[in-house]
């Protein structure tokens, strides 16, 4: 702990915030501003700063990248004997947007999201998009070591359980398959690009269904984005009625 951000959270606009954040996760913010950026959510954005509209929005974009990286670094060590797919599968189950919205709510990170009042049940994702931000503004502010040693020792030791999750059925696109045969829907992955170098390589997925995109999503492997954009897919569907009688 820097004794410079204990002096800053004494000091700081938001001295409650600063309070909560370390009643949670055990550290006081250094830059107050980056989480109060990450918990505010488009619906009360009114800011306007070079042309864009101030959330955390881009927060959640940077989060997504440093939480899947993080937790990809953990299973690798982790499960030292297991394959890609069963790595793939792993995190995307522990990044899925079902899962960060709950953990959010666990957390009591969802106390601290600054929304409009009708913008709960609009923006059903916004407890998951919150926490993205979260880590995104984390990173920003302390590094990523710091924030790799945040995520695995206060959320992913504390609150999952890898053993439970191991077992559980979380396959999105196993899910959508068996749902399309079903009801004799034509369902298509396809990857549309790729974004990136090297180690940081990522590929584009869509979910198409009868000639109607549903989903994209990006991920390190192909199975990956399949995965997130199944996922993704499924959740959107479920919320428009298309899968309400499917048991899940």
């Amino acid at each position: 702990m820097l004794l410079t951000d204990t002096v800053k959270a004494l000091f700081s606009a938001d001295k409650e915030l600063s309070q909560s954040l370390k009643n949670i996760f055990g550290f006081y913010p250094g830059n107050i501003f980056l989480y109060q950026l990450a918990f505010k959510h488009k619906s009360v954005s009114n800011k306007i700063l070079n042309g864009y509209k101030l959330s955390n929005e881009r927060l959640e974009y940077l989060g997504d990248a440093i939480l899947g990286a993080a937790i990809a670094d953990f299973l690798f060590k982790k499960f030292p004997y297991k394959n890609e797919g069963f790595l793939t599968e792993m995190r995307s189950r522990i990044v899925s947007r079902a899962s960060l919205n709950k953990l959010s709510q666990k957390l009591g990170l969802d106390k601290l999201v600054n929304f409009s009042n009708d913008g709960r049940s609009k923006f059903r994702s916004l407890n998951g998009d919150a926490f993205e931000a979260f880590i995104g503004a984390l990173y920003l502010d302390k590094g990523f070591e710091f924030t790799r040693k945040i995520i695995i020792t206060r959320i992913v030791e504390m609150h999952i359980d890898l053993e439970n999750l191991e077992k559980s059925d979380y396959n999105f696109k196993s899910k959508l398959i068996e749902w399309a045969q079903k009801e004799k829907q034509q369902l298509d992955f396809k990857m549309i690009g790729e974004t990136g170098e090297g180690y940081g390589k990522m590929y584009i997925v869509e979910v198409i269904i009868d000639k109607t995109c549903y989903a994209n999503a990006k991920d390190f492997s192909i199975k990956g984005a399949e995965q997130l954009a199944a996922e993704k897919a499924w959740n959107a569907m479920t919320e428009a009625g298309l899968i309400s009688n499917i048991t899940e």
